[in-house]
């Protein structure tokens, strides 16, 4: 049974995903879990997961079950396509993998823990991953590029425009929102509330 596809289609893919309710009936062959023996993450799977049915371009449909990082509804959960059109992102409860869906075998896990937000860039062909205190880019080719930190606690894009992003990060000093801006060819920033 399927809860729904998948959301923020801005990049082209070569795969469909299926998010479904709970493990399939009849389950495919090839099955995969993420992450895939981190230390410190054995317990990951007691706290849940989200499974997707995959279905590549080539090599046959395949069961991935991607850990919950938390538990906390507020946390993302959701699959997003990615600047290489092979590669499908599985944001589950705050953790985000990225996988091969020719070879799903070979996955990396974002080390935002958590990851609060994710935005597209299709101008610069990026997936932006936000955490409370930086921001990650993924590219066709991988991570592109990972801010210094930009906020004490919390990170709000206010706007992208061009090859600049624009948001703004806590100062715990001040209280107070500090605008930021970053430049999305290079992750270089200007501004923010950490200092």
């Amino acid at each position: 049974m399927t809860d729904s596809t998948f959301h923020h289609t801005w990049f082209p893919h070569t795969w469909h995903a299926e998010i479904l309710k709970g493990p399939p009936l009849i389950a495919p062959a090839r099955q995969f879990t993420y992450p895939q023996q981190v230390a410190g993450e054995e317990d990951a799977l007691a706290r849940g997961a989200l499974q997707l049915l995959v279905r590549p371009a080539t090599g046959g449909q395949f069961l991935a079950t991607c850990a919950l990082g938390f538990t906390d509804p507020t946390m993302p959960t959701a699959v997003h396509a990615c600047p290489n059109p092979d590669q499908l992102c599985a944001v589950a409860g705050g953790y985000a993998y990225i996988i091969d869906t020719l070879h799903p075998e070979h996955s990396t896990h974002i080390p935002l823990k958590p990851v609060v937000s994710i935005h597209t860039d299709p101008t610069n062909n990026l997936l932006l991953f936000t955490s409370f205190h930086t921001i990650l880019a993924w590219g066709p080719n991988g991570e592109a590029w990972h801010t210094q930190r930009l906020s004490w606690e919390g990170i709000r894009i206010t706007s992208i425009e061009s090859h600049t992003l624009h948001g703004t990060g806590w100062n715990l000093l001040t209280d107070k929102e500090v605008p930021f801006t970053v430049d999305l060819r290079t992750g270089q920033h200007h501004g923010g509330g950490f200092s």
